[in-house]
């Protein structure tokens, strides 16, 4: 039987330097769940490889994983078929119209308030920004890269501070098996002491106004600039029906919380939030055929070809996801996170203990690239720990929360950060690079103020 020790952090390493190296996601993915299944297997490398493929296979038999794949297919559709309805044309004219989509700036500022807007799932938040934004980020001559930025920095920071979402649910019901008094008030109480979160949307805010471009994302704009517009930024504005965007959109926005009251049983944050996603896409999904329909634009049989060819575009998100999944059950089984967090000494005094905290949720979830499953590894070491020395939970629980953010923005494995890259249509190893430099200036802001929340607490 395996013992969990340094090497079950082979494989999230394997994995991130694969990425790194080839630039090949779903080879760096393979490759990591490959090693972990080997060491299960007592190092047998034909053992290994077997294995490997049934733990692929059985993430599809968890039903809260199938329907975030299922989700992701239904994404793609719904997108495909605002694009086909004229919704996001319509919209990009209604913005010109009003002159609030005639410069690059302004379209940076689209992509950042969608992401704040559209707070609901971080991978909706992303696709739909990113649709919206392209075409004019394209059009002015803004690289790709600060685009993924943007959306990627709006999305899970934004989604964590919200506690009426699939997000809040998840962590609520953490909270809630910890026996912890009043969660909802703890959650909220976190809020304000999230600093990474508030860092990463604040700095983004700050480099589109300031036009700020540091390390790799100045060479990104500088190419950007040189070129000429992407073709797919030339497309008529006029013609199309913005209602055919905006209304879905607000279906989906409303479709989560009611989904999450009807499967919580009017409970809020005991609501399913891979349930109540799918329910949203697909209640918007069914909006804009109603609409489609009514407009007489296309038939059935022509809206089934585009949800056919909208869920085939995000099949690759798919199959990245299924592996992200599948790696992410396999550092479970080696038990990556449990050890990582049992190196943290017990003895810390708090000014340092909310750092180290703060620091070890972000290796966790830059080595797995799954927020969601430091949360899951975190929360249950870390709050009953605070509490233990007498302290608050709440500013354990932000540390967690912070650095599981952390980690998942700066990880090339994330499944957030390649769907930023989808979505923004950016080379998704230039998006990690041109990143990274802005995320490790939020992360070190971070952990500077954890260190003085710890001081007063």
């Amino acid at each position: 039987m395996y013992e969990p020790g340094w090497t079950s952090l082979l494989p999230p390493l394997l994995a991130i330097g694969l990425a790194l190296w080839s630039r090949q996601v779903y080879l760096a993915l393979a490759g990591g769940i490959w090693l972990g299944a080997t060491l299960l297997a007592g190092g047998n490398p034909l053992s290994g490889l077997a294995d490997a493929i049934e733990s692929i296979i059985a993430v599809l038999g968890n039903a809260g994983d199938a329907r975030v794949i299922a989700f992701t297919l239904l994404i793609g559709a719904l997108i495909a078929t605002i694009e086909a309805s004229g919704g996001v044309r319509g919209f990009i004219g209604w913005l010109e119209s009003r002159r609030w989509g005639n410069s690059g700036k302004r379209a940076q500022w689209l992509a950042f308030f969608s992401g704040i807007v559209i707070f609901i799932e971080s991978n909706i938040t992303v696709l739909v920004a990113g649709t919206v934004a392209r075409p004019l980020i394209d059009r002015y001559r803004v690289a790709r890269e600060k685009l993924a930025y943007i959306i990627d920095s709006t999305s899970a920071p934004i989604c964590i501070l919200i506690p009426l979402n699939a997000w809040g649910a998840f962590n609520l019901s953490l909270l809630g098996n910890l026996d912890v008094d009043n969660p909802l008030g703890v959650f909220a109480e976190s809020i304000s002491m999230n600093f990474y979160a508030w860092f990463a949307v604040g700095l983004t805010a700050l480099v589109i106004a300031f036009n700020w471009n540091i390390g790799p994302m100045r060479e990104a704009e500088a190419r950007a600039a040189s070129q000429d517009p992407v073709s797919e930024s030339d497309k008529e504005t006029e013609g199309g029906k913005a209602i055919n965007m905006v209304l879905p959109l607000i279906v989906l926005i409303t479709t989560m919380p009611l989904g999450l009251w009807i499967t919580g049983e009017g409970n809020l944050a005991q609501g399913s939030g891979s349930t109540s996603v799918l329910w949203a896409v697909l209640a918007a999904l069914a909006c804009t055929w109603l609409l489609v329909l009514g407009q007489r634009q296309m038939n059935v049989s022509q809206l089934m070809d585009i949800f056919l060819e909208g869920a085939g575009r995000l099949l690759p998100m798919a199959i990245i996801l299924l592996l992200a999944l599948a790696l992410g059950d396999t550092a479970k089984a080696l038990g990556t996170g449990p050890w990582v967090a049992s190196q943290i000494p017990q003895d810390l005094a708090a000014s340092l203990l909310l750092p180290a905290v703060f620091l070890s949720s972000a290796f966790i979830a830059f080595s797995v690239g799954s927020s969601w499953g430091t949360f899951a590894i975190m929360i249950p070491i870390a709050i009953p720990a605070g509490m233990a020395l007498g302290l608050p939970p709440a500013p354990f629980l932000a540390a967690v929360l912070s650095g599981g953010i952390f980690g998942d923005h700066s990880s090339p494995i994330s499944d957030t950060t390649v769907i930023s890259s989808l979505a923004s249509g950016s080379d998704h190893i230039a998006h990690v690079r041109t990143q990274l430099p802005y995320a490790l200036l939020a992360g070190g802001c971070a952990t500077a103020a954890f260190a003085m929340l710890g001081m007063s607490i």
